[in-house]
């Protein structure tokens, strides 16, 4: 006799009430936690933490954690799903005239990660059964106005499908437990300059419900290994050199 199939609980968190409702509309609530945990990296990462500690202290801890909800799109992805092959802290750094691009990620400046790995079967997977455009998923705190940051931040960037403000945040307090995270969106718009009268707001919540209905029985089920994360003690690591100076 087969052993019956392993069910994961999954956290999933979104932004707004809004996205929280329109994905728990198409997830089993017995095997999913839907939490709307604030707009921003720092509010997503705070919420995620809280949440992920709860599940621990009561003894019932989370397999996987998702961050979810509405974004951008970058050309040409301007409808539908997208599923995140990397999550990346796009605006993470520092201005820096003197590169190409102008700009140093936080690599760069010793300070620890701009960018978490997602368990890519599963997320792949995902993108497959949504029909979702997979590519990686930039976090900025400030949402993008202007045809110009698009193409900066596209070319910075290459392959990226979305920006939004919240993915990098739930990645960091996801790596803290070394659970596997990913970031599933559905586009609202453009990135670009901000045309609100051309925002499909409705129609991408609508497709947050479908995606989840759709793909919640591949993160329930899912078993695979926890891709390599920063480990606690690379968060903040900095080079001596760097703080002291010449």
């Amino acid at each position: 006799m087969s052993e019956p199939a392993r069910h994961v609980r999954t956290l999933v968190v979104t932004a707004v009430p809004q996205e929280r409702d329109a994905v728990a509309a198409g997830c089993a609530p017995e095997r999913f936690e839907v939490v709307a945990g604030g707009v921003g990296p720092a509010a997503a990462a705070a919420a995620t933490a809280r949440e992920l500690t709860r599940a621990e202290l009561a003894g019932r801890p989370y397999g996987l954690v998702v961050s979810a909800g509405i974004c951008g799109g970058f050309a040409p992805v301007t409808e539908g799903p997208v599923v995140a092959s990397a999550i990346v802290a796009a605006d993470l750094g520092a201005e820096n005239p003197g590169t190409e691009g102008g700009f140093t990620p936080v690599e760069g400046l010793g300070f620890g990660t701009g960018s978490y790995p997602v368990p890519l079967p599963l997320a792949r997977a995902v993108a497959d059964v949504c029909g979702a455009a997979f590519g990686p998923l930039l976090t900025v705190s400030t949402v993008t106005g202007s045809a110009e940051r698009a193409r900066t931040l596209a070319a910075r960037h290459p392959g990226a499908v979305g920006e939004a403000m919240e993915g990098f945040g739930v990645a960091e307090a996801a790596a803290l437990l070394a659970l596997p995270v990913l970031e599933i969106r559905t586009v609202s718009n453009p990135v670009g300059p901000r045309d609100r009268g051309g925002w499909r707001i409705r129609e991408a919540l609508d497709g947050l419900t479908a995606v989840f209905a759709d793909s919640a029985p591949l993160l329930g089920s899912w078993t695979g290994p926890t891709p390599d994360l920063p480990g606690p003690g690379d968060h903040g690591a900095h080079r001596k050199d760097e703080l002291e100076g010449p």
